[in-house]
């Protein structure tokens, strides 16, 4: 059943492969899917920003999105979909669209283009939670949007629709998520931004990560230590998880593909092509990744 309660823990966001031409590579997806449902993940979003989801096409999106609800169908992940439309008109009947194939829960990217109105901004949200019944992220990202929502107007969202859940990857998120709880303490709360800050939020009472997915095992053995109480080890191997996602998260276009890079060294995908423009790695961007993965995998 697709409840609020079940969108907990280690939930990434689905990278998109493509061959070394840039098509597609719907193969690659769905071993990508395969060994991700094998990571003790609980759930799992397409169509994030680490999805490259503006550089898709409406017919590729429509694919990948079949194969994304059928593959993981029985494998107990949880199966999210992202709506990025700027239209409301659009958004509402992607959600539905959504819906009616099978997705577990929805992720809503608000407008931001052209900077909308506060007003327009909340009549969106409130039209596509209003047009399903399943769950619905609401994202907050002002890094990557340019767009802020205040604590208070969240929570109001939060008061009306007890299916939204919330996504808040503010950069540093803690204190936001702190004074949107106050006004708002029975909501559901994830964070994103790499798990930058995967053991404040969890502290301060979110309930899980959303993370790229090319290194998801490091994620789970977080959180599992975490909920077990090993909080020394949940935050020592955090500690050392820190300054590599530091350094990838000073851009997004940089940790996408660093996530791709890892994905290929790992036999996870073939190719670790991301669509233009992107962000070329350097040598030591490369040799740093070898040294990851030595380090954590």
């Amino acid at each position: 059943m697709s409840t609020v309660a079940a969108i907990k823990g280690v939930n990434p966001i689905a990278a998109v492969p493509f061959r070394d031409d840039g098509e597609l590579d719907e193969p690659g997806f769905s071993r990508m899917l395969a060994h991700l449902a094998g990571t003790g993940i609980d759930g799992l979003t397409l169509f994030g920003i680490a999805s490259e989801f503006p550089k898709l096409s409406d017919d590729e999106r429509e694919r990948l999105a079949t194969r994304f609800l059928s593959d993981l169908s029985g494998s107990g992940v949880f199966r999210a979909m992202s709506i990025t439309e700027h239209s409301t008109e659009l958004a509402v009947k992607r959600a539905r669209r959504y819906q009616h194939m099978g997705a577990d829960a929805l992720m809503l990217l608000p407008p931001f283009f052209l900077k909308p109105s506060p007003d327009a901004v909340a009549s969106h949200i409130t039209q596509v939670l209003e047009a399903v019944t399943i769950p619905v992220m609401v994202q907050y990202a002002p890094g990557e949007t340019g767009l802020l929502i205040p604590p208070e107007e969240l929570a109001n969202v939060a008061r009306r629709y007890p299916h939204a859940v919330f996504k808040i990857e503010c950069n540093p998120p803690v204190e936001y998520t702190q004074a949107f709880l106050k006004q708002a303490p029975g909501a559901h709360v994830l964070n994103g931004y790499a798990g930058l800050y995967m053991l404040q939020m969890l502290a301060v009472g979110g309930k899980g990560v959303m993370p790229g997915c090319s290194f998801s095992e490091i994620y789970v053995r977080i959180y599992r230590d975490w909920q077990a109480g090993h909080t020394a080890q949940a935050e020592e191997l955090h500690q050392r998880l820190l300054p590599w996602i530091t350094r990838w998260m000073s851009h997004c276009e940089y940790i996408i593909q660093v996530e791709k890079t890892i994905l290929q060294r790992r036999g996870i995908i073939t190719s670790d092509y991301c669509r233009h423009p992107g962000w070329p790695l350097s040598d030591e961007d490369r040799q740093g990744i070898e040294t990851f993965l030595a380090m954590f995998l």
